[in-house]
């Protein structure tokens, strides 16, 4: 159903894939948008229980595009080093597909919001939970049910790997 990796010997191995996934503070988040046009947007997230988690506004395209297709692909780059002398660049990447949905049992809701303001915060419990409180009916919290999902580096490191 998913394509296969082509240059398996740059594949990350995954726990690598997820530690990428749970060191980053941004990703891309691809959808099906408006008049057959894709629709990718760069975003705020977080990795917990084999999940991705983020939210939106309660209006919007991101979220309309999620309503009317549940399929996303999430994409984060970890590393990107120019090495202009190679004519490229040393990277490692994460890309993954899944389906995204609004998450609407209230204990789900709660504790996806916790995951991302402890993220994203250095407050206390005490102030999340009375920020989570204050605004929780304010926007969405979407989650991304991983269904395939890929790490990969650049050649040049794959070879300073092996050697």
């Amino acid at each position: 159903m998913f394509r296969e990796l082509r240059r398996k010997s740059q594949l990350l191995s995954k726990e690598e894939t997820i530690e990428i996934l749970k060191s980053n503070t941004s990703g891309t988040l691809a959808c099906f948008g408006d008049d057959g046009y894709p629709y990718a947007v760069p975003l705020s997230y977080v990795y917990s229980n084999n999940k991705i988690y983020f939210h939106c506004a309660l209006e919007g395209h991101k979220i309309d595009a999620i309503k009317k297709n549940e399929k996303v692909s999430f994409s984060v780059i970890h590393q990107d080093k120019i090495l202009p002398e190679k004519f490229t660049t040393c990277y490692k990447s994460v890309i993954l597909f899944g389906k995204a949905h609004i998450i609407d049992n209230p204990q789900e809701i709660h504790s996806s919001i916790y995951e991302l303001s402890k993220k994203y915060s250095n407050c206390s419990d005490t102030e999340i939970q009375k920020e989570i409180e204050k605004f929780a009916n304010k926007f969405y919290m979407v989650e991304i049910t991983i269904e395939y999902m890929t790490g990969k580096e650049a050649i040049e490191l794959t070879k300073k790997r092996k050697s």
